[in-house]
């Protein structure tokens, strides 16, 4: 496995105050409407257990939606499901992080597939938060080729899974597996993945009410031990 390692920068403060999601209505997704992406405006809505997406992805500068799902769905550490068939596939890719970032959130972000709402807008506001050492990538080789990864965000023992893509068959699960093998071996607690759907239970993702999720998160960011390990 490859890796680029990078130094973090904490950003300057965001200049709008974010709501709390714990005053938010049990069972209400969304939280908020507005602000904007800022480095500094997604960390602190991270740090709340917050995460944005547009309102309509096909305006290029959509207003921006911020959501705290409850029930949460999240990835235990110890509860990944690795089938015979996807720890055989595992053999046949080759894993690196942070090497083609952008062109693994432009993967994600691509215009065919369903459900896109990964817009410009957004690709750049992450990648700002890669050059700052805040947001990573999994990429999936085969023969040289890109073909599969994933991208989110660590905070200390916190990861916030937002996207993957695959162009083969399990390299986007063969990069799943190689994250939370990286995250159990730097230290991290948690692993984020917003809504539990039917493909990520098939992997172990469960679901966890909003209190329990923001009262994991705090722990989770707060500690620093094994912050500064990735790769």
């Amino acid at each position: 496995m490859d890796c680029v390692r990078r130094h973090r920068t904490e950003p300057p403060s965001s200049r709008y105050t974010l709501p709390d999601p714990r005053d938010a209505v049990p069972r209400q997704d969304l939280v908020a409407l507005g602000a904007d992406l800022e480095p500094g405006t997604l960390l602190a809505a991270y740090r709340a257990g917050l995460f944005p997406m547009p309102v309509d992805p096909e305006k290029r500068r959509s207003k921006i939606a911020w959501y705290s799902p409850d029930p949460r769905g999240v990835i235990p550490l110890d509860g990944l499901r690795v089938s015979r068939s996807l720890r055989r596939s595992c053999r046949h890719f080759d894993v690196a992080f942070d090497t083609r970032f952008r062109e693994v959130i432009e993967g994600c972000a691509d215009i065919g597939r369903t459900g896109r709402w990964i817009t410009p807008e957004f690709v750049d506001a992450y990648q700002r938060l890669f050059e700052l050492g805040w947001a990573h990538s999994v990429e999936t080789y085969r023969d040289g080729e890109l073909v599969g990864g994933l991208y989110g965000v660590r905070i200390n023992r916190f990861f916030a899974g937002e996207s993957m893509f695959h162009r083969a068959t399990d390299a986007s699960k063969v990069a799943l597996v190689a994250l939370v093998d990286q995250l159990n071996e730097t230290g991290a607690t948690m692993l984020d993945i917003q809504w539990r759907t039917d493909h990520l239970a098939s992997l172990g993702a469960i679901e966890i009410d909003r209190t329990q999720y923001l009262r994991d998160l705090a722990l989770a960011c707060a500690d620093e031990v094994g912050a500064a390990r990735w790769g």
